[in-house]
């Protein structure tokens, strides 16, 4: 069974946070490949849900190999600004009642048009049908996320960006990770989220006193049901440091088997890392998450003690500047 499957036979139907990869091919005339899914008989680009411990990228590759029986050999992530995919409009009910919001990342690559002629999706009856579309003559699509998705090309071939259909509102912000965790014991979660890099005018770098392990951390923290990347970014830099940025730009995706971390479970973290700019308020911290906060200097964090992989990697990628590009 899968990990989402393991979780709904605990959690029912409920919303559920589904972290997933989609996947956009083209063939040499610009057409895009779309599976006809078996649950709703609509259309869509191929793609799914991560397992534990597994990579955007291997992830998307598995599921390419699932629903069509075909490999890619250029088959890559996008980039952060077209690639990342979170927010209220990716709603979705599927047709056996289950609800998610779905958040991750989008992989592109080319396939000839006759690499259809070898297509062998598997026998779980995701994939009713395989066919090359042109993007002004898509059939019937599925959801919020294809429309989005295919919108990434056609915006690339000037031709005007589909509407989304409706969505609901994103429920409150509850402890809903915390709830899932309760439910389904200690095995691996994923954990979306957000962490920010604030820098004040003489270039430190600000890091946060974590109050359960005293070691430094970014601000940052997870994602609630429906909230985009971005949008946790925000909430979290002003519950844990009273700050607010005036332009938040995604720098650098941090995911995959080596940030898993254990605290009453395991947790395997998908996190957006964003740099702060137009920064204002004064620096107020939280009486309990927070227990100190610091600037510090690029030679000065050879001495912190950073709390696990996730935090050392973001401060190597603003040490190294460098990697401070979309």
């Amino acid at each position: 069974m899968s990990y989402l499957g393991d979780l709904r036979a605990v959690w029912g139907s409920g919303v559920l946070i589904s972290v997933g990869v989609g996947v956009l091919l083209q063939d040499e005339s610009g057409r895009v490949l779309l599976q006809q899914r078996g649950d709703s008989g609509l259309w869509g680009t191929p793609g799914g849900g991560l397992e534990p411990g597994e990579d955007f990228l291997t992830a998307a590759r598995r599921e390419l190999l699932e629903e069509t029986g075909l490999e890619c050999s250029n088959l890559a992530l996008l980039g952060l600004g077209e690639g990342l995919v979170s927010g209220p409009e990716f709603y979705h009910r599927y047709p056996n009642g289950h609800e998610v919001y779905q958040v991750g990342m989008r992989a592109y690559g080319t396939l000839p048009a006759s690499a259809l002629e070898y297509a062998a999706p598997d026998d779980s009856g995701e994939t009713l049908a395989l066919a090359w579309f042109e993007l002004d003559g898509l059939p019937p699509l599925s959801s919020n996320i294809d429309r989005a998705k295919l919108n990434v090309l056609r915006v690339r071939a000037d031709l005007p960006p589909l509407p989304l259909l409706p969505f609901p509102e994103a429920p409150p912000h509850d402890d809903h990770l915390t709830r899932l965790r309760a439910a389904v014991g200690p095995r691996p979660l994923f954990a979306p989220g957000a962490s920010v890099l604030v820098t004040d005018d003489r270039e430190r770098l600000l890091l946060l006193r974590h109050g359960r392990t005293g070691r430094w951390v970014l601000p940052g923290g997870k994602l609630h049901p429906g909230e985009s990347f971005e949008a946790c970014a925000r909430r979290e830099l002003a519950e844990e440091t009273g700050l607010r940025a005036g332009r938040l730009t995604p720098v650098q995706l941090l995911q995959g088997p080596e940030f898993r971390y254990e605290d009453s479970g395991a947790w395997d973290s998908v996190g957006v890392l964003y740099r702060a700019e137009g920064v204002t308020g004064k620096l107020t911290l939280p009486q309990d998450e927070v227990t100190d906060a610091r600037w510090w200097s690029p030679g000065e964090l050879r001495e912190a003690e950073l709390l696990g992989m996730y935090t050392r990697r973001a401060v190597e990628t603003w040490r190294g500047r460098a990697s401070l590009v979309p």
